[in-house]
């Protein structure tokens, strides 16, 4: 049985011949309406389409895309509460890949009153990087439906891993360089992340001084995600909230940063990003 559970957002019970051949063709990324960014790196034109894999003894389910997380934009209504300056009536604009000091953010989520930022939060997704390839268990389940392959790539014994250790450092890396930011705006900064993810980290980092579940006033929020299986369809959805601040991510790392600018300068670079394209829509 192939480790591929879920290809192009349908799990592999879903999928049958017919309509793995339109994903083939059309290689399109529902959580996103548009082509799967995951390329195969010789030949560029394939997406490769893996949201979710099955792995280790345990079979967890394991994201391994960041915009698997984007299922009916969930995350960011889970981050509304944080925007204390909110009010009924403002809209809801989403902006990509905001430059801060210490790197660029994922997304902002503004609240806006007539083109203006009233409030905002930070928001970092986070999924496990693999080691290894993917692709002979990707061409397996093609092969198990019925589509035909290359069988010395589907009986391939090349694998895939977990680079947990990776990739837990990175983002906590990358958040201390950020939170100071936040912290000194007094904004909100969080991170998007699987479960499993989070209790990776909680067993090889020192996370006991984090407050569960998070607290309002903390500046460094964590959102942990797990799956809820409905109808042969895997919904995601917050299971745990973690908080601290820019001295607790530095007691989890051992390290040191300050990243000071003002909070007008992130508005300005949010408002001139603003148009019809960044409101958010939940449909």
């Amino acid at each position: 049985m192939t480790k591929i559970k879920e290809f192009f957002g349908k799990t592999s019970q879903q999928i049958s011949k017919k309509v793995i051949e339109d994903m083939l063709d059309r290689q399109l990324c529902p959580f996103t309406n548009s082509r799967c960014f995951k390329v195969r790196k010789s030949d560029p034109g394939i997406s490769i389409g893996t949201c979710i894999v099955s792995y280790g003894k345990e079979n967890k389910k394991i994201i391994i895309c960041p915009n698997r997380l984007l299922q009916k934009r969930q995350v960011f209504i889970d981050c509304v509460h944080l925007m204390t300056k909110h009010e009924p009536g403002n809209e809801f604009h989403l902006v990509s890949e905001v430059s801060v000091p210490g790197g660029s953010i994922d997304y902002i989520l503004a609240s806006c009153r007539r083109g203006k930022v009233v409030d905002f939060v930070a928001i970092e997704f986070q999924t496990l990087d693999t080691t290894g390839t993917v692709w002979p268990e990707r061409q397996r389940l093609l092969a198990q439906k019925g589509i035909p392959v290359d069988h010395n790539t589907s009986n391939s014994k090349k694998n895939f891993g977990m680079n947990w250790k990776m990739t837990a450092k990175t983002i906590l890396v990358q958040l201390h360089h950020k939170i100071d930011t936040f912290e000194n705006i007094n904004k909100h900064l969080v991170l998007v992340l699987q479960d499993h993810l989070l209790d990776y980290m909680k067993k090889e980092f020192s996370f006991k001084h984090l407050a569960e579940p998070g607290k309002l006033g903390d500046s460094m929020h964590i959102h942990a995600y797990s799956f809820r299986n409905e109808s042969q369809k895997f919904n995601i959805e917050l299971s745990r909230r973690l908080s601290t601040d820019a001295e607790g991510i530095a007691i989890c790392l051992g390290l040191q940063a300050e990243a000071k600018v003002e909070i007008g300068t992130i508005i300005k670079v949010i408002e001139s990003k603003l148009s019809d394209t960044t409101l958010l829509s939940i449909v």
